[in-house]
Parts: structure tokens; C-alpha cells; sequence
């Protein structure tokens, strides 16, 4: 049975792009540089799903440095070139999306933890930008980011859509408890099937490839 919303929300990083790897490779090669030694899936494990700056603390005491903004820029910088050479669309995303426009009459919004420059490259990267055009909102530009809820209220404020007939679709614990929080009905998206980062968390579906979620939404 299919269900209705007034709105979509999508995560970006993980579920429109592929971008995670791209991003963390860079990540744990600039912190390996600064003296702080992590295996891959130690930084994908730290970082996914939430803002480098969040995890300051604990970089400058793995480092010993302070995280300036020096450091900062030349991470966006380093990070932004990867993507620009190697980022892919998650497979049947565009599909989904296209989905979701037609379901909700134009009612979808981008809600990602990343800075809203590296969402909107990513976006026209993946020939999304169009279904979303100015419904575009960053962690970043919010008095907290996720798993605060506040990126996902903004959303649904901005569509004019009642939190709790939007549905997110997110990849990550965190991001999945900043939908629950905004009040919102979860789906969980864990391309590789196991589910288990949404163990605990009332996500009200777990599904494996987008074209899935092109299924449930009724045109």
C-alpha cells in the first residue's frame, strides 16, 4: 500500500550522491597529515552523517592542533576537487527524485548536514538541481545541525508542509534522528541491505535501492 505526503525531504550525501567515500578519503588523508592516524573505516565510523566542525574537540585533541579555518578552506578545496573528478549519482536517485516531484506536486527539499556550496555542486553535478531549484537547506546555516532537527523544520517551514506528513529519506543514524525529531516518518536507505544503522531508531522503512522508493510513491 502506498503512502501520501505533502513533502520529501532528502538527505544529500549518501542518498542523491555517492559522495561519502570522495569526502571521507579526503578527510582521513588531511587528519593523517596533521598527526591523527585512522583507517578508513575509522573516519567513515567518526564522520558520516555529521559536520567536520561538530567533531572539533576530538580533532584537536587526535592532532594536537587547533582547526583553523586555514585548514578548513583547504579541506573544502581538496574535497571539492575530488568531487568534481569522481562524483556519481547514487543509482535510480534522479528517478526517485523525478518520483517524489511528481507525488508531491513540486513539494521536495535537499536537507543535508554539508555547506550548502559543496550541496548545490553535488546536485547540478547529478542533474537534480532543477527538481529542487531553491529548496536547498545546509546544517551549516542552522543553530544546530543534525541530529538536531532543525534543517528538516526548515524544510517542511519553507514548503508550507505539516513535519509530520513529510517524509525523509536518510542514510544515516544521525540524519535519521534529526527526521524523527522534526516529527517527521523516516525512511531508512542502506543501499548495501543489512539496515543496521537504523537499529533502535523507529524508521518506518528500510529499503534498499531507490527505485524502491519510486514504487511507493504514487504519481
Amino acid at each position: 500500500m502506498s503512502d501520501v505526503f505533502e513533502a520529501v525531504l532528502f538527505d544529500c550525501d549518501g542518498v542523491l550522491v555517492d559522495s561519502e567515500p570522495i569526502t571521507n578519503g579526503v578527510l582521513r588523508q588531511m587528519l593523517n597529515e596533521a598527526g591523527w592516524a585512522l583507517s578508513q573505516a575509522e573516519c567513515m565510523q567518526i564522520f558520516i552523517g555529521k559536520a567536520v566542525r561538530d567533531e572539533r574537540s576530538l580533532i584537536e585533541a587526535e592532532t594536537g592542533q587547533p582547526l583553523t579555518e586555514d585548514w578548513m578552506r583547504a579541506f573544502y578545496a581538496r574535497r571539492d576537487q575530488r568531487l568534481r573528478a569522481e562524483l556519481k549519482a547514487m543509482d535510480g536517485a534522479l528517478q526517485a527524485v523525478v518520483a517524489a516531484h511528481t507525488h508531491t506536486a513540486g513539494r521536495i527539499a535537499c536537507a543535508s548536514g554539508a555547506d550548502r556550496p559543496k550541496v548545490v555542486m553535488q546536485l547540478e553535478m547529478a542533474g537534480m538541481a532543477p527538481y529542487f531549484e531553491d529548496r536547498i537547506f545546509s546544517g551549516h546555516d542552522m543553530p544546530r545541525s543534525k541530529p538536531a532537527p532543525d534543517v528538516y523544520l526548515a524544510a517542511a517551514a519553507h514548503l508550507g508542509a505539516d513535519p509530520v506528513r513529510c517524509l525523509v529519506i536518510e542514510d544515516t543514524a544521525t540524519g535519521a534522528r534529526a527526521g524523527l525529531d522534526a516529527g517527521a516518518t523516516v525512511w531508512g536507505y542502506c543501499p548495501e541491505g543489512h539496515g543496521r544503522a537504523f537499529e533502535g531508531l523507529p524508521v518506518a522503512r528500510v529499503f534498499n535501492h531507490m527505485d524502491e522508493l519510486a514504487r511507493c510513491l504514487p504519481g
